[in-house]
């Protein structure tokens, strides 16, 4: 059990807090909740550009990393469709300079022309490498824009081409930021080798002069529900084909999201899972498949990747996902293989909650779904979940016409 504190600011800013005496670090995690799909459609890749900005400068500190480096401490973000998170993590004596630098940035950047230039840079030749330049790179893109029709999820968090990082402005940038990153639309976390008391002491002192600012509500168009199989088939220089099966799913928000997560561990996660045991290790049909979802707060996608093995074409490997997901619907899962799977998150979920850091990282995304005292209630979640509840799952999910179905076939 988490013991959790909690505390919010006069200007919005939400404070979670746990102690952790057995370590001397501290951790401190902002969660902005901001992502790609808050983009405008011609102007998307700005939540991930600001990733990389947030660490060019700020209003009053030229250089984030060198004061870091000098309290002996450690940093680093990700931003993925819904959010964008900050960590920094220090020795227990040096915590303050932790939230100097933090509320710095979210008080203000220092926008120059200068310091825009190098991150939008960054983020080109980041865009290049891993989705132009790289085998399968641009499957992502592909596959959502088959699988949303309206949703802005249907550009990844890199964006949805280049020159829209390339072309943007300045001021279109200040925007983004003035709209986003405010006290009033974070959540700060602070865990480790520090007391609630010193933790509000230094939250008033440093983000409460912060100003709260106007945040529009969320309003984000919708898709309505997939009505026939989506098909796409590409060419391209990579060294086998692939398969990429994409199916609509719940949101975060809904209990029938951790049957989805279920599933997709019954089906790849391990080996005796039923992916990698009958179809890679049996039959042969496949070199590597795996099955996984999102977690995304709005209606997801449940994927399954592989490359067939030699000699095995894509639609023979098509058939052969299609026969084990039927299996899925029309046979209940076994209690001792519900009964492994449900023993194996229990342990990461015990695991991932022994390091400070995690549990900072996790009490934001906790808070942000409603509450961070949730966390203690994750393992009991899917302890809940029954092999009926998956079975009837898998009978509505894995139909054709819910399916997106990317062949990457490798040029002859």
């Amino acid at each position: 059990m988490i013991h959790i504190n909690r505390h919010i600011l006069s200007n919005g800013l939400r404070i979670v807090h746990n102690e952790d005496n057995s370590t001397q670090m501290v951790a401190l995690n902002i969660l902005y909740d901001v992502g790609a799909r808050d983009e405008d459609p011609e102007h998307t890749g700005f939540a991930h550009l600001f990733e990389h900005l947030m660490f060019g400068g700020s209003v009053h500190i030229p250089d984030y990393d060198p004061p870091v480096q000098n309290a002996g401490g450690e940093n680093n973000a990700w931003t993925n469709n819904d959010i964008t998170n900050y960590y920094i993590t220090l020795p227990y004596q040096n915590v303050e300079t932790g939230f100097w630098l933090e509320s710095d940035r979210m008080l203000s950047l220092d926008f120059s022309p200068q310091s825009l230039e190098i991150q939008r840079q960054v983020v080109i030749e980041e865009f290049k490498q891993r989705n132009l330049n790289q085998p399968y790179g641009d499957a992502s893109h592909l596959l959502r824009e088959m699988a949303y029709q309206n949703h802005p999820y249907r550009w990844p968090t890199i964006g949805k081409e280049i020159s829209h990082i390339a072309q943007a402005t300045l001021e279109e940038v200040k925007d983004f930021f003035y709209r986003f990153y405010a006290p009033n639309n974070a959540i700060l976390t602070v865990t480790g080798h520090i007391s609630f008391e010193e933790t509000i002491r230094l939250a008033e002192k440093w983000f409460g002069p912060i100003p709260a600012r106007p945040i529009r509500k969320r309003e984000l168009p919708s898709d309505p529900p997939q009505t026939a199989i989506r098909r796409k088939s590409v060419e391209r220089k990579v060294p086998v084909d692939a398969i990429y099966m994409a199916f609509h799913m719940c949101n975060r928000h809904h209990p029938e999201y951790y049957a989805f997560d279920m599933i997709t561990d019954i089906l790849s996660n391990g080996r005796s899972s039923r992916f990698i045991q009958s179809l890679v290790q049996e039959q042969k049909l496949f070199t590597a498949l795996d099955a996984y979802i999102a977690g995304s707060l709005d209606e997801g996608l449940l994927h399954i990747t592989g490359k067939p093995a030699p000699g095995v074409t894509l639609e023979e490997a098509e058939k052969a996902i299609w026969t084990e997901l039927e299996k899925m619907k029309t046979q209940p899962v076994a209690e001792e293989e519900l009964e492994k799977v449900k023993n194996r998150y229990e342990s990461e979920q015990i695991f991932s909650n022994i390091n400070y850091l995690n549990v900072a990282t996790n009490l934001a995304y906790f808070e942000l779904l409603g509450k961070a005292e949730m966390i203690n209630e994750e393992v009991e979640k899917y302890r809940a979940v029954t092999a009926e509840q998956i079975q009837e799952t898998a009978r509505k999910t894995f139909i054709p016409e819910n399916c997106n179905i990317l062949y990457y076939r490798a040029t002859k």
